[in-house]
């Protein structure tokens, strides 16, 4: 250290000023010290002291004030941050003022949350320990997937790669139409379209469901319909299905009329006016009789009764006189009809030899005697049935139960 001291010129005279005079100090002195020129302290008798209340180095140098100030001397300014020396009150010093490394400006150890991007340590610092925004309190740049929900930019964060769990791989909350296919959807196709594959419930297109599917189905009226078939094709006579809304009662997929179902979807029957293969002789679109077409479609023989002189249509009925004339061959009305031997009449009772049980068929317009009651004939038919008794001499006529009976006698 070297201490400049105040002292004369020469012996042989003074100069106006004081001159200064250096001599290194290798003792410790105080901040400020006054020598005179003499070489001793004024204000002390004794030796001269360089001990201060403040040490200094060895070498350092000291400057004393100017005489006309007052004498007084001052040190230098001192350490402070940037120095590179790492000083009191200093977390480190790196002797400069960027702001990135590991020693901030003001001598501070860079940290996570100090708002000052740390260069290939930090991602971001946005000063906060805020973990939803965009740097997390980690200064990691906030990213789908880290399992830190973002706010107002993710709908959820589950921090996994899983896609059809609760949060999607987009952080977006799962939803029919996202593309992703979920546990409850049939399909997701990534469209909220009603008329693909893939409705915009996430289910998969069926005929039924109310939607029709484009270059699939025609229609779909959730069901049948007057113009839509449960197949969800147009509802059409002759397509083969059976649409009852529509007003069919039978479809066997084509337009014939002489099967079981006509090509108005009806089923045929006697007296639609056509002819069933194998089922009808006849249909003349009516089921009356006696007109060449019997109610059963069969053909009917020209009517042996009709326009016949020998016979004419019964005109009452009777509760009983009817008779087999030949008990022998036939003992019901039937057998009696179809063997000619059928018989009407009583003439003592109060009933005509017109009549008939039933009041239908035909009698012989030529009356008989009857003969031979008790041998041959035979009471059948109504209120009695049994052999004759006491008839002989009664008028009679031949009996024909239908058009076709009568014959030639």
């Amino acid at each position: 250290m070297l201490v400049v001291l105040a002292g004369c010129g020469d012996s042989g005279g003074r100069d106006s000023d004081s001159a200064f005079t250096s001599v290194p100090v290798t003792a410790s002195m105080g901040a400020e010290t006054t020598v005179g020129a003499t070489g001793e302290d004024p204000t002390s008798t004794g030796p001269t002291s360089l001990s201060g209340a403040t040490e200094a180095t060895s070498g350092d140098p000291v400057t004393t004030g100017d005489a006309s100030s007052g004498g007084e001397a001052s040190s230098g300014a001192g350490p402070g941050c940037g120095d590179g020396d790492v000083d009191p009150g200093e977390d480190c010093d790196d002797g400069n003022d960027v702001e990135t490394d590991a020693c901030t400006s003001a001598c501070v150890a860079a940290a996570c949350g100090d708002g000052l991007v740390q260069a290939g340590v930090e991602a971001c610092d946005d000063g906060n320990a805020v973990e939803t925004d965009a740097c997390t309190s980690a200064c990691v740049a906030a990213v789908c997937g880290d399992g830190i929900l973002q706010q107002g930019v993710e709908g959820c964060d589950d921090g996994n790669e899983v896609d059809d769990d609760a949060c999607s791989n987009g952080c977006a909350l799962p939803g029919c139409g996202d593309g992703i296919k979920q546990p409850a959807e049939a399909c997701d196709d990534g469209n909220m379209i009603d008329t693909d594959a893939c409705t915009g419930m996430c289910q998969a297109a069926i005929c039924g469901d109310g939607f029709i599917q484009a270059m699939v189905e025609t229609c779909d009226d959730k069901g049948e319909s007057k113009l839509c078939d449960k197949d969800c094709s147009a509802a059409t006579c002759g397509d083969g299905l059976v649409n009852m809304a529509a007003g069919e009662v039978c479809d066997d997929g084509n337009m014939v009329d002489t099967d079981a179902c006509l090509g108005t979807c009806v089923a045929a029957k006697c007296g639609d006016g056509k002819i069933q293969a194998g089922v009808e002789d006849c249909d003349d679109g009516n089921v009356n009789p006696n007109d060449g077409c019997s109610a059963m479609c069969k053909k009917e023989v020209a009517a042996a009764c009709l326009n016949n002189p020998k016979w004419t249509p019964v005109t009452c009925t009777t509760p009983k006189w009817m008779w087999s004339s030949d008990k022998g061959q036939a003992m019901t009305l039937a057998d009696a009809n179809s063997k000619k031997l059928l018989w009407s009449g009583c003439s003592h009772a109060p009933y005509a030899d017109t009549c008939s049980l039933d009041g239908k068929g035909w009698v012989s317009t030529m009356e008989y005697v009857m003969a031979g009651c008790n041998a041959t004939w035979y009471h059948i038919g109504g209120e009695y049935t049994g052999n004759c008794g006491g008839h002989d001499g009664d008028k009679v006529r031949r009996l024909a139960l239908t058009q076709n009976d009568c014959y030639d006698y």
